[in-house]
Formats: C-alpha cells, structure tokens, sequence
C-alpha cells in the first residue's frame, strides 16, 4: 500500500498507511503510517471491540495530523493481550503430528467481496460510493 499511497500523494491527495507489518511498511517506506502491533488482518483493531477499534482510529487520525516528514511510522500503544504468546502461534512454525513444519495462523479467510463485522455496515455501504477517488494514468 506504500507504493499506491506514494502515488495518491503525488496527485497532491495526503495518505496515511496502517499497518501491522513493521518491516514491510518501512520497506516500501509509505509517506506517513502507523503501527500497530496486532495480528495481521486486524489493523482496525480486536474484533467485537468497538472500544478497542475507535482508540485505534482516534489515535490514527492524531497521528495523521502530528507526523509530518516523509517516511515516518508511528507505533500506536496498544497491546493485543498481556503477553505475546499470540505471535508463537502466528509467526513462528510447530511441528505437526506428521513431523511437517506448519503455521497456527487463525486469522479468517479472505474474500473477492467486502465482509461486514456488523450487518448494519452492509446496509450503509454504497456501491455507487460519490466520494472514492480512482486514480487514471497520465
């Protein structure tokens, strides 16, 4: 998404980048992001948590006024759980019963279509959206 967020920003549109993948968004080095150390799939924030998702997006939204010089990544300050027993189950490989390394990845399968947490955002959502901006080649 850095790469996409550069290009928005040289039609003179500001982005700020979300991000639960430290080393890749200082990568493709995004004009401004944040971080936030949750699984991957939940940069928003916990799933259910609307407590939880609009800290998130309150401190998102400060961040997108305070970082102001190109490149820069904020951590956000919020943990996942107590410790980071989560990230064993996630990023690092477990033998299998049959001896193969595999990955406990929980995280929920990814669809073509938008997914709703709540089916009060289906009912919300416009698919003729008046405010998306779609970027065409010069």
């Amino acid at each position: 998404m850095g790469l996409v967020a550069r290009e928005i920003e040289a039609r003179g549109i500001p982005t700020l980048s979300m991000s639960s993948a430290l080393s890749i968004t200082q990568a493709v080095n995004p004009p401004r992001a944040v971080y936030l150390d949750y699984p991957l799939g939940h940069t928003s924030g916990k799933p259910l948590d609307e407590d939880n998702q609009l800290a998130v997006m309150r401190a998102t939204l400060e961040a997108f006024a305070q970082l102001d010089t190109p490149g820069q990544a904020q951590h956000l300050p919020f943990e996942w759980a107590a410790d980071h027993s989560w990230k064993d189950r996630v990023m690092r490989p477990t033998e299998s019963q049959g001896g193969d390394k595999t990955n406990q990845d929980d995280r929920v399968a990814r669809f073509d279509t938008p997914q709703y947490q709540d089916p009060r955002d289906a009912d919300q959502a416009d698919p003729q959206c008046p405010s998306c901006v779609f970027l065409t080649a010069d």
